[in-house]
């Protein structure tokens, strides 16, 4: 790989982000990477851990003459960041992000891109359970999805380039509108999520079931759902906050289907089960197809990753 920037920012150092610097570093895809983050521990973590080129005490500081800046901040936080660095950006620079919200994202930020420099929002659909700057690694987004969200008029040079960097830290790239972006990621992510936050709560409300029965006897299902449950609160608030239409929307389907299966179980309708449950089983299918997850048995754990 060649180097594609000769300056990287990161703004923000949790997973993605220190994700992002070891790809980089791996594919020797920017010159110099600099990162800033709020918290003055999470700034002594990187630096202890070698985290970033140079870790900046400030974001101003961080963007000074960087080709380009990657807002890696809960989607709830973006647009005060950005209207904090707008006076500082290099004419030509492009800004992104990693948010797994782009119309709310782009309404945030948007109004402080100064003229001259590329907006181009974008969402790499990796991540685990962890946070944290020393969450990272290079591996993270080889052969997983990155989408890219450009607005109108955006400069196909500057969409380019990033498609390139995205690439080269092993992702595939795809472009996609806002609208439907967040509509997908209802569907994929978002209010799977909040099933498996809702189902672990559940768990937790069921006084008959005690607790080490719970944590004893979890099949995969629903140790599955605590894996989920366990992700970052902030950025997931932040999520549903800024992505309540389509997440809502999901939902809405959701309850309506859990109501049909209700009403087969409850009537004894072993064939709506059945027909319901092979059509679910071709989904997971396709995925494996699709190479976004393995068919080992135990869903490819083994003891050292369970």
């Amino acid at each position: 790989m060649s180097q594609i920037y000769d300056r990287v920012a990161l703004i923000g150092l949790g997973l993605i982000a220190s994700s992002m610097f070891w790809a980089i570093k791996r594919g020797g895809l920017a010159g110099e990477v600099t990162g800033y983050a709020r918290s003055e521990a999470t700034r002594d973590t990187a630096r202890r851990i070698g985290l970033c080129d140079r870790v900046c005490d400030t974001a101003r500081e961080a963007v000074e003459g960087a080709d380009l800046v990657v807002l890696c901040v809960p989607v709830g936080a973006m647009g005060a960041v950005a209207e904090d660095i707008a006076p500082v950006l290099k004419p030509g620079a492009t800004l992104s992000d990693v948010g797994s919200v782009k119309q709310h994202v782009i309404q945030a930020v948007q109004p402080h891109v100064p003229e001259g420099v590329h907006f181009i929002p974008a969402h790499p659909l990796a991540g685990t359970e962890h946070s944290g700057p020393e969450s990272g690694f290079a591996k993270l987004f080889d052969n997983r999805w990155c989408l890219l969200v450009p607005v109108e008029g955006t400069d196909p040079d500057a969409i380019a380039r990033l498609r390139a960097l995205w690439e080269g830290m092993g992702s595939y790239v795809d472009e996609m509108d806002a609208d439907h972006h967040d509509l997908v990621l209802a569907v994929t992510s978002h209010a799977p999520h909040l099933i498996a936050y809702t189902m672990v709560g559940v768990a937790d409300d069921l006084r008959r079931v005690t607790d080490s029965e719970v944590i004893k006897y979890s099949a995969a299902g629903f140790r599955d759902f605590t894996r989920i449950a366990a992700s970052d609160p902030t950025m997931w608030r932040d999520v549903f906050l800024s992505n309540k239409d389509a997440t809502l929307e999901i939902l809405g389907r959701f309850t309506e289907e859990l109501f049909a299966l209700q009403r087969a179980i409850r009537t004894g309708d072993g064939e709506h089960l059945f027909d319901y449950f092979t059509h679910t089983r071709a989904i997971r299918r396709g995925i494996i197809d699709a190479g976004q997850d393995t068919d080992a048995p135990d869903f490819g754990r083994g003891k050292a990753s369970s």
